[in-house]
Order: C-alpha cells, then sequence, then structure tokens
C-alpha cells in the first residue's frame, strides 16, 4: 500500500496525467504482491466499467455541451442581470447567481467558471473591479455547481459510495441556495466598502422580472425536469441523463432555434473527449478502490480516528478537514473516486447520513479547484483574465471563508440538507 502511494504522489509530482498516475500506481500494488495475480488488477479495471449509472456521465456531459449552444446561456445572463443588478456590486452579484443556474445546465464548476469569466469578466473590469476581486468572485461562485443537479460529482459519488442519485439531486438543492445566498451577501459586503456601484439605479418590476423568468424558462425548468422525472418515477437517474440530450435539443432546435448540426457535432466532440478523460480515471480508480479495500485502509483510519474520539460530529470535521487539504494537491474527481470507499464506511456506522456527507464531500473537493497550488477554475479564471494569482488568493480569502463557515452549519445542522430528500422520497 505504502508503494501504491509513494507511487501516485511521485508521478503526480513529475506532472504526468491524473489518470495514468492512478492507473500505474494501481498496476505497481499488483506486479508486486505475492497474494494478488496481476489480472485481479485488469479484472478490476474491466469491471468498473460494467455499470449502469456511469451510463448518466456521458450523457450528462453531452447535454451540457448541447445547452451551451442553445442560446440558454444568453437568457440566463439577461434574467440574472434583471434579478441583482441593482444590488451594491450589481455585476458581481450576476456572476454568483448565474453560476446557481448554469449549475442545472453545465453540472460542471470549471465550465461555468470559464464562459463567465470569457463573458463577464471584461465587463466587471471595465466597470471598475479589481481583477483579483473579479477572479475571485466568478471562480468561487462556481462551486455553487457542484451540489445543484445535475451535479457529475454527485453522480460519481453516488455510483462509487451506493447512494441514491435522485436523493443526492434533491439534497443538493438547499446547499446550493444557502450558498448563493451567503456570496451574495460576501459581494455585497465588499462593494459597499469600495464602492462597487449597481448597475441600475432602481429595483425591477415585476413585469421586467416575469418578463426576464419567461424568456429563460426553459433554462430555469431544466433542472426542476429532472427532479420531477427521478421523483415521479419515470426515469433512472442513469436513464434521466438520455433525457437531458433530448431536451437539450428540443429547446435548442425547436423552441430557441439557435442549435445547429454543426453545433451538434462539435458538442459530440467535447462530449467525447471530456467522457474519455473522465472514464480513464474512473477504470483505473476502480483498480485502486480495491487495493485500498484489500489492505483494510479504511478499518485501520477508522480505528486511528475513532481512536481519538468516538463523536460523530468530531469524526466528519476530521475528515472534512483531511480532504479540504488533499483538495489542495489533487483534482476532485479523483479525491471522489479514491477516498469515498475510504471514508464512507468510517462515517456510516457512526450515524452519519451518506447523502449527507456526500453534500459536505462534494463542497470540500471541489473547493480545492478554487485555491493553490493547483485549482483548475482558479488557474482558468486568472489566465483568462490576466490576473496575478497573488491578487487573486487575498482577494478569495472572504468568499471561501464564507464556504467553510457555511459548511460548518451544514454539518452541525443535516436537516438543512436531508429536508427535500426525506420530505419527497
Amino acid at each position: 500500500m505504502t508503494l501504491l502511494a509513494v507511487t501516485f504522489f511521485v508521478l503526480m509530482g513529475l506532472g504526468l496525467p491524473i489518470a495514468f498516475a492512478i492507473g500505474i500506481a494501481g498496476f505497481s500494488f499488483f506486479a508486486t504482491s505475492e497474494i494478488m495475480p496481476m489480472s485481479i488488477g485488469v479484472q478490476q479495471v474491466a469491471t468498473a466499467s460494467q455499470s449502469f449509472p456511469l451510463l448518466a456521465v456521458p450523457f450528462f456531459v453531452l447535454a451540457g455541451h448541447m445547452m451551451n449552444r442553445t442560446g440558454i446561456t444568453t437568457r440566463l445572463i439577461a434574467c440574472s442581470s434583471v434579478l441583482v443588478s441593482w444590488m451594491s456590486g450589481g455585476l458581481a452579484q450576476v456572476c454568483i447567481v448565474l453560476s446557481t443556474l448554469m449549475g442545472g445546465v453545465s453540472g460542471s464548476a470549471v465550465a461555468d467558471a470559464a464562459m463567465e469569466a470569457r463573458i463577464l469578466g471584461p465587463s466587471l473590469i471595465a466597470r471598475g473591479y479589481s481583477r483579483g476581486f473579479t477572479c475571485a468572485t466568478i471562480a468561487v461562485g462556481s462551486l455553487i455547481t457542484a451540489t445543484i443537479p445535475p451535479s457529475l460529482g454527485l453522480i460519481l459519488y453516488g455510483f462509487v459510495g451506493n447512494v441514491s442519485v435522485g436523493r443526492l439531486f434533491l439534497a443538493g438543492v438547499i446547499p446550493g441556495l444557502l450558498m448563493m445566498a451567503g456570496l451574495m451577501v460576501t459581494v455585497w459586503l465588499i462593494a459597499r466598502r469600495r464602492g462597487y456601484r449597481a448597475e441600475l439605479t432602481e429595483r425591477p418590476t415585476l413585469r421586467s422580472v416575469w418578463a426576464a423568468v419567461a424568456d429563460a424558462k426553459w433554462a430555469l425548468l431544466f433542472p426542476v425536469a429532472l427532479l420531477v422525472a427521478i421523483r415521479g418515477g419515470l426515469f433512472t437517474p442513469s436513464e434521466v441523463g438520455a433525457f437531458a440530450v433530448i431536451y437539450a435539443a428540443v429547446v435548442g432546435f425547436l423552441l430557441h432555434r439557435e442549435l445547429t448540426w454543426a453545433g451538434v457535432m462539435e458538442s459530440l466532440y467535447e462530449a467525447v473527449v471530456d467522457t474519455g478523460l473522465i472514464m480513464l480515471i474512473i477504470l483505473f480508480s476502480g483498480m485502486v478502490g480495491y487495493a485500498i479495500i484489500f489492505e483494510q485502509a479504511p478499518q485501520s483510519i477508522a480505528e486511528a480516528m475513532t481512536g481519538l474520539t468516538r463523536e460523530p460530529i468530531l469524526v466528519v470535521a476530521l475528515v472534512l478537514f483531511f480532504l479540504f487539504v488533499a483538495g489542495l494537491f489533487i483534482e476532485s474527481t479523483v479525491l471522489v473516486l479514491l477516498l469515498t470507499p475510504i471514508f464512507l464506511p468510517i462515517v456510516t456506522p457512526l450515524g452519519v447520513d451518506p447523502v449527507h456527507f456526500g453534500i459536505l464531500m462534494m463542497t470540500i473537493v471541489t473547493l480545492g479547484s478554487m485555491t493553490p497550488p493547483v485549482g483548475v477554475a482558479m488557474y482558468t479564471v486568472c489566465s483568462l483574465l490576466d490576473c496575478p494569482v497573488e491578487e487573486y488568493v487575498v482577494e478569495s480569502l472572504p468568499f471561501i471563508f464564507t464556504i467553510l463557515l457555511l459548511v460548518a452549519v451544514l454539518a452541525l445542522w443535516p436537516g438543512l440538507v436531508l429536508f427535500l430528500p426525506n420530505a419527497l422520497m
């Protein structure tokens, strides 16, 4: 087990792609094991691919790319502007609300951050917002997509941990809205102190709000339709991915009439690339996960943690702290696939609901994408807006503090997370 961990981190340090670092590390375990033949490792790679729930991943990835070509993004920006641009820091508030709305379309924090950096970033800087504040608002705001359905991270967590994806989707709604509210308050406080003005001098009328919402109705209905379809038993979480693709096609071709066949082919190409990267990580992670379980790593870690304390909330706090530190260095998808089999068996015997833990875990590990030294969303936004990372780090601290405070609240009051899944399922 030590060889596996050392090999993985050495290869990561050398800059090898994550999927290959995981694969080589996994094979090193079976190659040096006197008990486990190499054929078992190969079988685990094949077994990881034979999963019905994994069908949701390529479908949701394709649906996200198609949605970006249906005119939905421009309508959501217009809707967000009408709703919140009258507040202090108006255009920054638009970024936060747009991340919430886009979470129901893209399901990817990095994709959301890149889109907002290209479309809204230059306008924010032109209106006098500092580059660091602009990048921090966009990057940390994209974290909302980690819980708002359909989150790809929640799908992978449900697959690895054998947890209901439908319950996870429902559980992510309230935390996502609370995250939006917390970040909006943070933007408002900073904007008031720095004199960042509102975009509009007057609050919008009910007529203008209704017109903006009506124009964006097909985008706003998308996550609602997914949840209703799952809750109503019309589709399984895997099948609802196919429904998402059909929904995107109907909206793009028939309702908005902005999706072209060239756009469909571009979406297919991008979806194949993204799915290939994700599936490679999933397949090799299956082999590493088997090695972790065979070596009884969950039991060893559980004994060490329960030796410190048997209080469930303190054990969860220790796990979340470890995940936060790990998220600073390793991409969130990898952490979900590798660490869910370790930590879920530790917290569930203590009475922690796996759905509750999944929301906390996804929020914390995705936060790593917005923090140095290897934050993907951070580097994406900073490179697109030509912002020094040092300036971003300073400006992001209030936002990160807000997220950590929210995670603490959600950990202490699980009813906030479990209210919708318990009420509707």
